[in-house]
């Protein structure tokens, strides 16, 4: 298996009917069958919370307060190190010791805190730290494989590191383009009143180059007035608590200092009286310390008319700018505003100073970053229409060997027509393409959208076959299945475990099936397993091996463990050729 993270332990507590439970994980194939109700679906929902999903009041077990859900991902040092190149410094403040752990907790009353490494975070991190480390398919999800954005997002995950940085360069010259086409169409909405935007920029120039004001300045002067208009009032109260310091019989550290003496003493003859002498020791050396702090601040307490009157002076004139040329803010947001305003102001003045001429000139640079849009365009057409070929073949080869022989996927890519007179409007954020994923039943059917072309069944293979393609050339750490075999049966089923298990071989895959067809092939098998005390119903989840596992699977088969031909047909499943 390559060297990516995966799941090590899950941890639920009070979610469902699920009381306690720890899932301890490796990498490969996991599955987790059980009887329905038995609580499956909710281990999943337990990740799903750990990754950022929706809470609900209603998932805390009935009559706990909270629940608990948490995730140890295991990172190996080679991805670690990774992680730190690739602009995701803020990830490894929360990996320890090559663990990374996410936990969510949901109360009652439906409030939810997040954390990762056990530092609370917002929930959007949780999200963002389980994009890179997790997929989660069900049925419902792959229906998302109909979208036009989601296939154009799974070809350009499959093109790798190439695509990418030509779509980084494109998108980098679209923005371009836009704020220059935005800056071209002010400056032709403004040939009226020109002069008078002009006029007013410069008096605001002007104004801002006299005034000089600076971020937080306002704050800082407000803070400084209050100490220097209230220096009576701070001398009376700092020196009466200096004197009830420093009183020489009734001070407090004379106080303190006796009681400590007193302590000390006592201590020799019984040392469980040491911690408080301690405190009482520590609490003498801290009056003692403020005491000195509140006689240098005494020191350095007077009165000063002069910067007093610069300080009112001087906010005044701040006040005075922000109530000229801010929109009513406060003042602190208007300056800043205002000095970003101040720093756009050149380009702004010259934008509009220029006339005809000027707008000319950016009718010149726009028609440039145009042209260089063009070729950056076509560079990631092109990239894209390579890819899509070889994603076809590797997908399509996947699909027959998932009981659909006669079944092949291609990938469509309809770019514009280069040749032909463009314009920005033709172009979107990621190009000028148009991704579509067709079925062809047998070799001379007609193409067909998958949302049309498949069964439910089907849809469910297309997505796998996707992912184990996927998985080979950039994988995240571990795939999820919640039931996408759904619909599928015989030895489509057989082959839906093979492929399963060829997927674990690059990433950890766990899968909740009913399916034993599918069960059979992990290498790790877990049951969940309900019982009943009258009042609450229970899950328990066991790891099964050997003849327990034959057993599983041939109540999987007919409903009952402890039918022969059932046992016969768990154990020829589980001796199938890995």
């Amino acid at each position: 298996m390559s060297e990516r993270s995966y799941i090590e332990e899950i941890s639920i507590r009070n979610l469902g009917v699920i009381d306690t439970a720890t899932v301890e994980l490796s990498p490969g194939f996991t599955v987790l069958t059980g009887e329905t109700g038995a609580g499956k679906t909710m281990i999943l929902t337990a990740l799903s919370l750990v990754l950022g999903g929706k809470s609900d009041s209603s998932l805390v077990r009935q009559g706990e307060e909270r629940l608990l859900a948490s995730a140890t991902f295991a990172l190996p040092s080679t991805f670690v190190k990774e992680l730190s190149t690739h602009d995701s410094e803020e990830v490894a403040d929360y990996i320890e010791d090559g663990q990374l752990i996410l936990a969510r907790t949901v109360t009652s009353a439906g409030k939810s805190k997040a954390t990762a490494g056990g530092v609370s975070v917002p929930l959007s991190t949780l999200s963002e730290l389980g994009e890179l480390f997790v997929e989660i398919h069900s049925q419902a999800a792959s229906m998302s494989i109909t979208k036009v954005a989601r296939q154009r997002e799974l070809l350009d995950r499959f093109a790798g590191a190439p695509l990418h940085s030509a779509l980084r360069d494109f998108q980098m010259v679209y923005a371009e383009h836009r704020q220059l086409q935005d800056r071209l169409i002010q400056a032709k909405k403004s040939r009226e009143s020109r002069d008078k935007e002009v006029a007013d920029l410069l008096i605001f120039i002007s104004d801002c180059k006299k005034v000089q004001p600076e971020s937080n300045e306002f704050t800082s002067l407000s803070v400084e007035f209050s100490r220097l208009s209230s220096v009576e009032q701070l001398r009376v109260a700092v020196d009466q608590s200096v004197n009830l310091l420093n009183d020489d019989e009734n001070g407090i550290l004379t106080l303190l200092n006796q009681a400590r003496k007193s302590l000390e003493s006592a201590t020799a003859m019984d040392s469980t009286l040491e911690p408080f002498s301690v405190n009482l020791a520590e609490s003498f050396f801290l009056a003692s310390d403020s005491a000195q702090s509140l006689n240098s601040y005494l020191s350095a307490l007077e009165a000063d008319p002069a910067r007093l009157e610069y300080i009112l002076s001087r906010r005044a004139e701040i006040s005075a700018f922000v109530k000229k040329h801010g929109a009513g803010g406060e003042i602190e947001e208007e300056v800043a505003r205002a000095l970003q305003r101040f720093s756009d102001s050149e380009v702004l003045v010259a934008d509009l100073s220029g006339g005809e001429e000027r707008i000319l000139q950016m009718q010149s640079e726009l028609d440039a970053v145009f042209a260089r849009l063009l070729k950056a365009g076509a560079k990631l057409s092109s990239l894209r229409s390579k890819f899509a070929e070889e994603l076809s073949e590797k997908v399509s080869t996947e699909i027959k060997a998932l009981s659909m022989p006669h079944t092949n996927m291609v990938c469509l890519v309809e770019s514009l027509d280069y040749q032909s007179q463009l314009r920005f409007v033709d172009f979107g954020p990621s190009g000028g393409d148009e991704i579509s994923m067709l079925l062809q039943s047998h070799k001379d059917a007609p193409l067909v959208p998958i949302a049309k072309g498949a069964s439910g069944g089907e849809l469910s293979r297309v997505m796998l076959a996707l992912e184990v393609v996927l998985a080979q050339s950039a994988p995240v750490g571990t795939y999820i299945f919640d039931e996408i075999d759904a619909g599928v049966g015989g030895k489509a089923a057989v082959e839906v475990g093979r492929r399963l298990l060829q997927l674990s071989r690059h990433a950890q895959v766990i899968v909740v099936t009913h399916l034993p067809q599918v069960a059979a092939w992990a290498d790790a098998h877990f049951v969940l397993r309900k019982s009943n005390d009258g009042r609450v119903v229970q899950s328990g989840i066991e790891k099964v091996d050997k003849q327990s596992r034959v057993e599983e699977i041939a109540r999987m088969l007919a409903g009952q463990e402890d039918s022969r031909s059932a046992r016969e047909h768990a154990a020829e499943l589980l001796n199938l050729p890995k």
